[in-house]
């Protein structure tokens, strides 16, 4: 079982303004990401948020949602937020970004098929070169997640693992595209 976990409580400070409600082709760009998560192969979809705006576009979805209060402590606050939110069955946990307009339904089962290949306890899209998300930990890793701090993530995690980490190959850049800057949404709105 995967545990999609949308990360969608951050602040969007690098952009000044909530990045996540702003839109693409009629669509704001966290309800794109939960459209595809929602399609792929993920077993369950938990929704990390800080403002009700986003949460209401999470609910018409029927996704779980789970307010975080404590955000400004950083990402790694919604990232144990989503573990212990997961079902007790799960064997991977999937860390989605709000912030990711163009991912793909196909990117999303490619990445999952390799992890439940079992030959790596951590699975990362590279997209045209350059570490991206969604990023797969497994269950095993759980403990090390939920000491992680501030707003790094996994990356630690990652680091330490050598060959038991597993890379999946796009080539296409714009699939793992996120949104930080201004310039960044007109980029992507050029794109779409």
């Amino acid at each position: 079982m995967i545990s999609g976990i949308i990360l969608a409580s951050g602040f969007s400070r690098r952009m000044e303004r909530d990045k996540l409600l702003l839109d693409i082709n009629g669509m704001a760009i966290i309800e794109r990401v939960i459209k595809m998560v929602c399609k792929s192969d993920v077993d369950e979809v938990i929704m990390i948020y800080r403002k009700e705006e986003i949460r209401e576009i999470a609910k018409r979805y029927g996704i779980k949602t789970v307010f975080n209060k404590k955000a400004k402590l950083g990402q790694s606050e919604a990232v144990k937020l989503g573990i212990v939110s997961s079902s007790k069955d799960v064997k991977g946990y999937m860390f989605f970004m709000g912030d990711q307009p163009f991912l793909k339904v196909e990117a999303i089962n490619n990445i999952i098929k390799v992890f439940k290949s079992g030959k790596y306890q951590v699975v990362v899209p590279i997209f045209d070169g350059k570490r991206g998300n969604p990023v797969i930990f497994s269950r095993d890793l759980r403990q090390q997640l939920l000491n992680v701090s501030g707003d790094i993530g996994g990356r630690g995690i990652i680091q330490g693992l050598g060959d038991k980490v597993g890379f999946v190959y796009f080539n296409n850049r714009k699939i793992g595209m996120d949104i930080d800057t201004w310039e960044d949404y007109l980029n992507c709105r050029e794109w779409s």
